[in-house]
């Protein structure tokens, strides 16, 4: 059951929109923000689906919301504070709104995120298919569902992305020493394929033109499930829907195997991402090790290399730890040395940070926190290296970009590039360039972002 803060037991919610026998757009508005991962955001945009199809409304630019809903995240310490902030920034500005603590940091401790004077619901992950409900009952509305679940134009159940997210699997059954998110998880468990393929054929009518397939542990996916696994999957959604693009989200070395990379070049040529995101964490062979991975440095480069010459041009990006305990300089150096190998066209960096409930937090070979903060600097400034170079080579060349706004528009290549387009022109019969894929000429690059100009 989600929890209640008896504190905020007698504040007054004053819905700023009719409520009785509201439909669609016209119910309570429902704010969403997210934090963290691409799950979440799958987690956030199907309980922004699942508001509207119940007759709330998302809260658009400008508004007060009636509802505000924190997705939270909690892999870092830095993680919980910005939930924290983010919730009591939240009280601040909306302060007859209900405040709803979702997700990670809620399922890890409820009855820490429950003490918050700022929060009045606590809604763990597992309690997140249960939302819509709980919200209804305690403020007391009555609503009229949107007819079949279909919803009405302009919703904003993509919560301002022009990519829709779905959740393919959840859980992680490996439990690396450093990472919370099997306490937060669970284990590993598998959506039935021919639910996703209806899912995204969904999306496709709704007017979806990408969709982003995402998981706790992708790859994984089907070892729960018959006859299926995630190539034969892809392989169906490909063939039985009208998507245009798909992007796979994480991956591990060992989950790269030959037959998914050939999706890319037979199914899924023009259609598959070239974005392939890996996990790096450390390139010295003692630290994967301890953390619990299951590769080597060398193992990584050269799933690395067999990635760029089965698909080419393919943009490779990356996480990495800094100051893992036990991490010597010798380590640090293997680290940098492994990423310029690789060529990580980006790259998310940490500082350690201790988690309570992990194996890691109970080693006793702590390295300092200065440490960590300069290594994880020296990572940063050879990741950005390396990102400059990679926007450099992609000038001169044709790339497929999403577009998320209009003017100015600004979108995203299929190998997860920031575009802006540089024309005013609008191409013939399209009279707003949002959700429009569009072939652009990549002609300079200002700063991170590409200048692309129409062909």
């Amino acid at each position: 059951m989600a929890l209640d803060n008896p504190m905020h037991e007698l504040r007054s919610i004053n819905l700023a929109a009719p409520v009785t026998d509201a439909v669609g757009v016209d119910g309570p508005r429902v704010m969403i923000e997210t934090h963290g991962c691409k799950l979440n955001m799958a987690d956030s945009q199907r309980m922004a689906r699942e508001f509207v199809s119940a007759g709330y409304a998302i809260a658009g630019d400008g508004e007060t919301p009636d509802v505000f809903v924190l997705d939270s995240c909690t892999v870092t310490s830095v993680a919980d504070r910005k939930a924290r902030q983010a919730l009591s920034k939240a009280r601040r500005a909306y302060p007859e709104a209900l405040i709803v603590a979702a997700g990670c940091m809620s399922e890890r401790d409820p009855d820490e995120v429950d003490a918050l004077d700022a929060v009045d619901l606590v809604v763990t992950n597992q309690q997140k298919l249960d939302i819509t409900r709980t919200v209804t009952k305690r403020l007391g509305v009555s609503l009229t569902p949107c007819a079949d679940g279909a919803l009405p134009a302009g919703s904003g159940a993509l919560l301002g992305r022009s990519r829709a997210s779905l959740k393919i699997q959840e859980g992680c059954d490996q439990v690396c020493a450093y990472c919370i998110v099997p306490r937060v998880r669970g284990r590993e468990r598998s959506v039935p394929d021919d639910m996703l393929v209806r899912q995204v054929a969904r999306q496709v009518d709704e007017g979806a033109r990408e969709v982003v397939l995402t998981g706790t542990q992708l790859g994984s996916y089907g070892f729960d499930i018959s006859e299926t696994n995630l190539a034969t999957m892809l392989k169906r959604v490909l063939n039985e829907t009208g998507i245009e693009r798909l992007r796979v989200s994480s991956l591990q070395p060992a989950e790269i195997t030959e037959e998914l990379l050939d999706i890319w070049s037979d199914e899924g040529e023009g259609r598959l991402c070239r974005h392939f995101h890996m996990a790096l964490q450390s390139g010295s062979d003692a630290i994967l090790s301890r953390m619990r991975r299951r590769y080597t440095a060398d193992e990584f480069v050269q799933t690395a290399e067999r990635v760029r010459s089965t698909v080419p041009g393919a943009m490779i990006t990356g996480d990495a730890i800094a100051g893992f305990p036990g991490e010597t300089e010798v380590d640090h150096r293997s680290t940098l040395d492994v990423i310029k190998r690789v060529g990580f066209a980006d790259l998310h960096v940490f500082s350690y940070s201790e988690r309570p409930g992990t194996s890691a937090a109970h080693f006793d070979d702590h390295v300092d926190y200065g440490v960590r903060t300069r290594r994880a600097a020296d990572i940063r400034e050879l990741a950005s290296e390396l990102s400059r170079l990679f926007r450099e080579n992609a000038v001169g060349g044709v790339a497929p970009v999403l577009w998320e706004n209009n003017a100015p528009a600004t979108g995203l290549t299929d190998t997860y590039l920031r575009v802006r387009r540089n024309s005013p022109d609008l191409p013939a019969g399209v009279s707003a360039l949002e959700n429009v894929i569009e072939r652009v000429r990549l002609v300079r690059l200002d700063g991170d972002v590409l200048e692309g100009e129409p062909v």
